[in-house]
């Protein structure tokens, strides 16, 4: 099954890097609960911005590709 793309350069750019540091806060930060949310919340914002599609986005009608003319 192929997905669209609906997640831009820009919004995958802001992903990874809040991705990256929401996983670095939650093993060097932060622990029990609250660990494994923004692990998890980490881990959803990279895996979205490496397959540039995020469901949720589809959810609202929202999309940040851009579009060829």
């Amino acid at each position: 099954m192929a997905v669209k793309c609906n997640v831009g350069n820009t919004d995958r750019i802001v992903r990874f890097i809040v991705g990256v540091l929401l996983l670095l806060w939650a093993f060097l930060g932060l622990s029990g609960t609250g660990a494994w949310i923004a692990g998890i919340v980490g881990v959803v914002l990279i895996v979205t911005a490496w397959i540039k599609f995020c469901p949720l986005y589809v959810l609202f009608g929202l999309s940040t590709c851009e579009q060829k003319s």
